[in-house]
């Protein structure tokens, strides 16, 4: 195994740092995973140090490829590029089956025949949950079908030195002989991310506060294999909650980096926001380029309490980011969600020039990119048809739609198509209405738009066209009953 450079604190440190994410592919990539290797990365890239990415497969049954691609596309996408790697445990086997020999060799192992059913039985009743040691003493060979658990000390301390939370102790006699390799031959966890990281030269392991109750192991594992080589420095990031203060759950929350990036989310925004998942610069400021984040961020500035990871907050800052995109950028940004398979208009309808004419005020009004289509829906969906709710509401349930409609295909028939005098026009409707401007738009918008909200009327009644106005407007008064 590599030797180990001494660790350094975050603050101070006569080294470069050596830091490594690693994510297990057994599904969608998670936001509170997303954080975690951002805050490797930002320590990493702030004190010169190396990213290592590090893919812990070794959980056969539930590790698939398809999962992995998905982190390394999400990570990308992230712009959190990693220096090394990606490593998978599944090919790192020699490296865990040498480690256990070593340790089973030097007794700090043993080999366990106890089924889990025949432990449960035996300490069902015991006030100190765990396992009970029985195999301590049996003296077994370590051989397929024999779990190997490592012997922790019976009495002492561990200790935990963690630059987020301070020392955490650990009483050894609450910790049971925990399993390093299953009885099919397969390395645990624990085993396999101490050898990992001391093969490859990790001075710290940034990690989600869930992990914190395994780390006692991990330092007990350390001790044992390290040959005096120190302990990396800890630091256990606070966990992700909802808006119940929950632990945020794929069961019922949305969690997947690949689902925001699929709603056009942008990544320098969800980066920002991910960044202040338990963390800030000293000034409080909140939108900060990638560049003042690597500079500000420190471990020690890292709270300990849960963050709450707020979709409304995100999309806020979604939509700071899309506005301060140039239109051009915009354009080019929103272009793949237009060209999508799932856009509402076949290809053929679809025109660019028009969009473009309007993009300035799609920017000002969508919070993400995949809200863009249905903003500009009514420009490119033939056959067109309104909302039925908004039909219903704007239209069919008020008795002076259909004289709004009316005095609106008169007028419109001879007016100048431009947003001033399609104003001007649509105001002398309103005052013929003795309705205010706000009101009297309405029927006109949902017949000739679709829908009740949406861009200004009339910049889009412009890029409609006075043929396709009228043509609407027509067909919106001919389906209210007695009109």
């Amino acid at each position: 195994m590599a030797t180990l450079p001494a660790p350094m604190s975050d603050s101070s440190a006569p080294i470069s740092p050596r830091v490594r994410f690693a994510p297990s592919p057994t599904g969608y990539f998670h936001v509170g995973g997303a954080r975690t290797a951002l805050f490797n990365w930002l320590l990493a890239r702030r004190l010169g140090g190396r990213f290592v990415l590090r893919i812990e497969d070794t959980d056969r049954e539930r590790s698939d490829p398809a999962w992995t691609e998905g982190i390394l596309s999400a990570l990308t996408w992230l712009g959190v590029a990693w220096d090394e790697g990606p490593f998978f445990q599944s090919e790192r086997r020699h490296l865990y089956d040498a480690a256990a020999a070593r340790l089973f060799a030097e007794g700090r192992a043993y080999a366990c025949d106890c089924s889990p059913e025949t432990v449960k039985a035996r300490t069902d009743q015991r006030a100190v949950p765990g396992y009970d040691g029985f195999c301590r003493g049996r003296a077994l060979p370590f051989e397929r079908g024999r779990a190997l658990r490592y012997r922790v000390p019976d009495e002492g301390t561990t200790v935990v030195h963690d630059l987020v939370r301070g020392d955490v102790e650990f009483q050894n006699a609450t910790i049971e002989d925990f399993v390093l390799v299953k009885s099919n031959g397969d390395p645990l966890f624990v085993l396999a991310v101490v050898v990992d990281d001391l093969d490859m030269a990790i001075t710290h392991v940034i990690r989600a506060e869930e992990h914190l109750p395994t780390t006692p192991k991990a330092v007990l594992l350390w001790d044992a294999l390290a040959d005096g080589h120190p302990l990396p420095a800890f630091a256990h990031v606070p966990v992700l909650v909802n808006e119940r203060r929950q632990k945020l759950s794929k069961r019922r929350d949305r969690v997947a980096v690949e689902d925001y990036r699929a709603l056009g989310y942008l990544p320098e925004a969800m980066v920002n926001y991910l960044a202040l998942l338990g963390w800030s610069p000293a000034d409080g400021r909140e939108v900060l380029s990638r560049q003042e984040m690597i500079d500000e961020f420190r471990l020690e500035d890292v709270l300990r309490s849960p963050a709450f990871f707020d979709e409304r907050r995100l999309l806020h800052f979604n939509g700071l980011y899309l506005r301060a995109l140039s239109v051009d950028e915009f354009i080019e940004r929103a272009r793949p969600f237009l060209e999508s398979d799932q856009v509402p208009w076949r290809p053929e309808h679809f025109d660019t020039a028009v969009f473009s004419a309007l993009a300035p005020l799609v920017q000002e009004r969508a919070g993400t990119l995949g809200e863009v289509p249905g903003l500009v829906e009514f420009l490119f969906a033939e056959p067109f048809e309104p909302d039925p709710d908004a039909f219903a509401k704007a239209i069919a349930s008020d008795p002076e739609a259909g004289r709004i409609l009316e005095a609106a295909i008169a007028i419109l028939e001879s007016v100048e198509f431009s947003p001033a005098a399609l104003r001007r026009a649509i105001e002398e409707v309103a005052e013929q209405a003795g309705r205010k401007l706000g009101k009297a738009q309405a029927p006109i918008r949902v017949a000739t738009m679709g829908r009740s909200t949406g861009l200004p009327l009339f910049e889009s009644l412009e890029a409609l066209g006075r043929e396709r106005t009228l043509e609407r407007l027509n067909a919106a008064l001919g389906r209210i009953p007695g009109a």
